[in-house]
């Protein structure tokens, strides 16, 4: 697995059309703190159970990508559940995956908050929110 800071994550989506943002957060995360424009949601677990259905996740991605050949950036809020994600597509025969290091939110600051010390919004990078 590729492990890409967030620039390097939008530069690598920017040169290649083909590949695929996949926003592994809960639907509630990815729908009120934001995403970025384009990227696809498969949760890697939700509410309230906080465990992932890996076959489930990795059948889901599948129908997404089209095929397990295709580029993926795996994006959640600190870079932490996208290597457990990106570790089983890899077990399940994906062959080009790559994480967003910080996440989309990023690590915390002394003040315990997100997005202020790293991580996409920090970065400026395009976003949305709902």
């Amino acid at each position: 697995m590729k492990h890409l800071l967030p620039k390097q994550a939008w530069e690598c989506l920017q040169a290649n059309p083909e590949a695929l943002l996949i926003d592994v957060r809960m639907e509630i995360e990815s729908m009120y703190v934001g995403r970025p424009p384009g990227a696809v949601h498969v949760a890697w677990y939700e509410y309230p159970d906080f465990t992932p259905d890996i076959p489930a996740f990795c059948n889901q991605v599948l129908a997404e990508a089209g095929n397990k050949a295709r580029p993926l950036v795996l994006l959640c809020r600190s870079g932490q559940r996208t290597i457990d994600a990106g570790l089983a597509l890899e077990a399940a025969g994906f062959s080009d995956v790559a994480h967003v290091v910080h996440g989309f939110e990023g690590d915390l600051d002394a003040r315990f908050q997100r997005s202020s010390v790293n991580g996409w919004r920090h970065e400026g990078l395009p976003w949305e929110q709902m």
